[in-house]
This record gives structure tokens, C-alpha cells and sequence, in this order.
């Protein structure tokens, strides 16, 4: 009992004290976001659920994700029927901030019960680290200051994400594995940086047989391609069916945002974005050309293109490109030798690859490297010491988004607390050469 105190119930409960103190903290215009949503999800049929502008922050969500607004008005209603108002622009009455912000926590239940199952599934002599790792992510300081002070609804997200990597342990769970994940796309479309592992994994475990990549296994084959279809039919069915696919998709991919988000993350664009602001100065001196347009250009977050004054323009196909290469390297290895905790490590590098090559990255997509990659930190001591920078430097990237005085304080002290405390508990814990038993070979075909 003592090695898995506390537990991740007990954990969760004192955490949700916690956030509830955070209930009137900053907010940024997503909690405007969301709000909207809300009005749009309840006053308007499905069908304009998607051309409806009247905000400029129309839905960018896929569908599940919309559905998932139009049960949470069923309840605003009769918590604040203003909040539901397209009109209201900016509204935020006290008890719609109370609203939304508790949404956000009881919907983190997602991912209490997926890092439960994840303990719970782990072997016995894996108790004590999965635990730890578990609470790590539980604690976050990205889902803090993302959720909980920034307002999104990752924790429920990343939930989701989680129980299907958790559900991937075992052959007799691989498909619903691959549906929960189809779900996930249908909720937000960003983990399709990750769809590539999945793509390889499930191939060679679950449609390809245990000896041979020639022996292909029908029945899985049909019931996985049968299920898929079946998840994105319902997310997406009634759209095709109004014509509308264009539209949808031309919402959850707006290029014309521009290579870099407004606030940089820390990622290749960011480095070259910054070298095109030096080289403004130096390119005279060089005889290099420098483009007026370039010149007053600046990352934006709603809508507008960035352009360069010195370097080459960088297209959407290019960063395209460029995370797919590298999401290869570590593919090819998945696929002759697929196990799950390679495919673990393959879902953290294809984030990584994203988050690094990316188009228009945000600065929380970092998450998508962080809380996969917490699921193998405690493997031995080599991937420790590949976790320690990531989580330092991925938290402190984050810090931006919270820019006003009251909340400095916060961010700093959770994020040291939680540095120390888990960087500590998992330097004690991980193992100095052999890695701890977690899954050597593909889950096995019964």
C-alpha cells in the first residue's frame, strides 16, 4: 500500500481543490473560444454549425468535439442562458466563467481513469514507477497553465490520447485501441502528427501476422478497416451528405494562419524566423536582397501569412515534408521490430518531429512530446536523461502564455515544485543500465 500512496484518486481529488482556487484567474480569448462555441453549438442546426461567423473565432474543431460543446450547452443553459447568446460577444459573467471552468475539470476525469488503467495494467514489479509517472502527468504544470489558467480542455484530450496508448498493451484491446484514437481525431485533428505510429503499429501487430510480414491476418484486417470507417462515418457522414466537406475541412486547416503561431514555440521556424530578423542587418553589408514586405511582418495567431525578408519563403508542403522524413527514421524501426514500447516512442517522436517541422505550431503542442514520453522516462537512465531537458525546457516554453502579474507567481512555483519533486522521485526510481520488462514484443496473436 505504501509503495503506490498516494493514489491517483486521492491525487486528483486534492488537485481539483486546487483548481478550483484558480476559478477567477487570467483567462485568454480561448475561454471567449469556447464560449462561442457553445452559443454556436446551441442556437444553430448542425448543418451551419460550421459557416456560422458572426465571431471571429468561428468552430475549428472537428465534429465529436462540436457535439462534445452541444452537450456541455444542454447544461449552460441552466447555468446562464447569456452565455449561449452569439451576440454576447466577450461575455463572461461569473457564473459562465464558473461553468466553463469547472467543465474543464470534471471532464479531466478522462484522464484519471486513464492513468488508473495504465497503473493498474502495468505488471507488478512496474507498480511503484508507473504510479509516479502517473502522477506526473496528473500534476503537469502544462495542463495547469494550459487548462486550468489559459483554458483548453487538454486534460480531457490527452485522456483520451492516453487510453488508447494504455489499450494498445494488449492484443485482445489493439482495435478498440484504434478506435479510440480514431475518436481522438474527431475530436481535434492536431494528433494526427501522431497517426503515423499508430498507422505502422497497428499494421504490423494487429493486420500482419507475429513471423511474417506476408501473412496477413483478414479478419483483423476487415474489422479494423470496418470500425475506422465506421468512427470518421459518424463524425463526418452528414457532412458529405450537405456537401459541406470543403467547407469543414477549410476551417481545420487554415493555412493562411502562417508559418508560426503567435506566441513561438520553440521550434526550427522560431530559429529561422529569429535568423531572418538578424540577417535584416547584416544582409546590406552582404549584398544580399531584403524584401519590403518582410520587413514589418510578425507571427499572428488568428489569420495572416508570415513573410521573410532575407531567407526563402518556407511553404506549407516544405514543413510538411520535413516532419514526415523524420517521423520515418523511427517508423522503420517500429515496423520490423514493433512492441509497445517502441510504439510509445514512436507516438513521442512523431509529436516531436511535428512540434520541430510543423506548420503553424503552437507552443502547447510540446505537450504531445512530454506526456507520451512520460510513459517510458522511467525505462532506465538513458531515457531519463533524454526526459530531465524536455520537461524543463517544453514547461518553461509555456510560460508566455501567461503574462500577467497575478499569475507569475503561479507558474513559476508549480513548475519548479513539480521539477524538483518528480525529476527527484524519478532519478531514485529509474534504473541505471537494464530496462524495466515493459513490453519486449508485439502483444501476441490469439
Amino acid at each position: 500500500m505504501a509503495a503506490t500512496f498516494p493514489s491517483i484518486a486521492q491525487t486528483a481529488l486534492v488537485a481539483a481543490a486546487l483548481k478550483i482556487l484558480l476559478l477567477p484567474a487570467y483567462r485568454s480569448t480561448d475561454f471567449e473560444v469556447h464560449r462561442n462555441w457553445l452559443a454556436i453549438t446551441h442556437s444553430f442546426p448542425v448543418r451551419e454549425w460550421y459557416y456560422e461567423k458572426t465571431s471571429e473565432w468561428t468552430l475549428d474543431y472537428p465534429p465529436f468535439f462540436a457535439y462534445f460543446e452541444w452537450i456541455l450547452s444542454q447544461l449552460a443553459q441552466y447555468a446562464d442562458p447569456g452565455m449561449l447568446d452569439v451576440a454576447n460577444l466577450g461575455y463572461s459573467s461569473w457564473k459562465t466563467v464558473y461553468f466553463q471552468r469547472f467543465t474543464v475539470i470534471v471532464t479531466e476525469l478522462v484522464l484519471v481513469f486513464a492513468l488508473q488503467l495504465f497503473v493498474r495494467s502495468s505488471p507488478t514489479p512496474m507498480k511503484r514507477t508507473a504510479q509516479t509517472a502517473a502522477l506526473s502527468i496528473l500534476l503537469s504544470p502544462g495542463l495547469l497553465i494550459i487548462d486550468h489558467i489559459h483554458f483548453q480542455y487538454n486534460g480531457f484530450l490527452y485522456g483520451v490520447l492516453l487510453l488508447s496508448l494504455i489499450l494498445a498493451r494488449q492484443q485482445s484491446t489493439l482495435l478498440l485501441s484504434a478506435l479510440t484514437f480514431a475518436a481522438l481525431l474527431c475530436l481535434k485533428h492536431i494528433y494526427l502528427y501522431l497517426a503515423p505510429a499508430y498507422f505502422v503499429y497497428l499494421l504490423r501487430a494487429y493486420c500482419l501476422g507475429p513471423r511474417s510480414v506476408f501473412q496477413i491476418q483478414f479478419g483483423n484486417t476487415v474489422k479494423l478497416g470496418v470500425g475506422i470507417l465506421s468512427v470518421f462515418g459518424a463524425a463526418l457522414g452528414p457532412f458529405f451528405y450537405w456537401g459541406q466537406i470543403e467547407q469543414l475541412l477549410g476551417r481545420l486547416f487554415p493555412f493562411s494562419r502562417g508559418l508560426c503561431h503567435a506566441y513561438w514555440a520553440p521550434n526550427v521556424w522560431a530559429m529561422y524566423s529569429f535568423t531572418d530578423r538578424i540577417l535584416i542587418y547584416v544582409a546590406p553589408r552582404l549584398g544580399l536582397e531584403v524584401k519590403e514586405a518582410g520587413l514589418n511582418s510578425a507571427t499572428r495567431g488568428l489569420i495572416g501569412d508570415t513573410s521573410f525578408a532575407v531567407l526563402p519563403e518556407i511553404p506549407p508542403r516544405t514543413t510538411f515534408f520535413l516532419t514526415l522524413f523524420f517521423q520515418i527514421i523511427c517508423l522503420i524501426k517500429l515496423f520490423f521490430q514493433p512492441s509497445w514500447e517502441r510504439f510509445i516512442g514512436a507516438v513521442t517522436l512523431c509529436g516531436y518531429a511535428s512540434f520541430l517541422f510543423g506548420w503553424h505550431v503552437h507552443e502547447k503542442a510540446i505537450l504531445l512530446v512530454i506526456i507520451p514520453f512520460s510513459l517510458l522516462a522511467l525505462r532506465d537512465r538513458r531515457y531519463l536523461g533524454a526526459f530531465r531537458p524536455l520537461a524543463v525546457s517544453g514547461h518553461v516554453s509555456l510560460f508566455p502564455l501567461l503574462f500577467t502579474i497575478a499569475e507569475f507567481p503561479i507558474k513559476i512555483v508549480y513548475t519548479l515544485f513539480w521539477l524538483i519533486l518528480f525529476l527527484l522521485a524519478f532519478d531514485k526510481l529509474a534504473p541505471s543500465y537494464e530496462p524495466l520488462p515493459l513490453t519486449t514484443t508485439a502483444p501476441s496473436h490469439k
